[in-house]
């Protein structure tokens, strides 16, 4: 784990120990919270035609990165409670994915490994 990454971890349980918060977050509350962020994410782009997605203002973008942030939080937090890496589990997933989309058979395409 980066030293960036153990460093965020230390604040967050030091910022949730100071309000003792631990209490709260259980798996599912976790989950839950992960649930909600992305929404809050994917509430900015919606109504936005795609090309206006790809433009965000500046303000846009500054909420985008706050929304960022906290499934961030989130994730980081609930990969914790499962000791899991989650910089070495996506990579180990890449690897699956890689597997399942081969180049060859995926390239330009936007389906599922089942359709292809």
């Amino acid at each position: 784990m980066s030293k960036r990454l153990q460093r965020l971890k230390t604040t967050l349980a030091r910022f949730a120990k100071e309000r003792d918060w631990d209490q709260f977050h259980t798996a599912k509350n976790l989950a839950m919270g992960v649930s909600v962020e992305a929404a809050e994410i994917a509430e900015i782009f919606m109504w936005l035609t795609p090309e206006q997605g790809e433009k965000l203002s500046t303000p846009e973008v500054a909420h985008l990165k706050d929304e960022l942030a906290d499934t961030f939080v989130y994730l980081l937090k609930l990969a914790g409670r499962y000791d899991i890496d989650l910089v070495a589990a996506a990579e180990a997933k890449m690897k699956k994915n890689a597997k399942k989309y081969p180049v060859k058979k995926s390239k330009g395409l936007a389906k599922k490994y089942t359709e292809l």
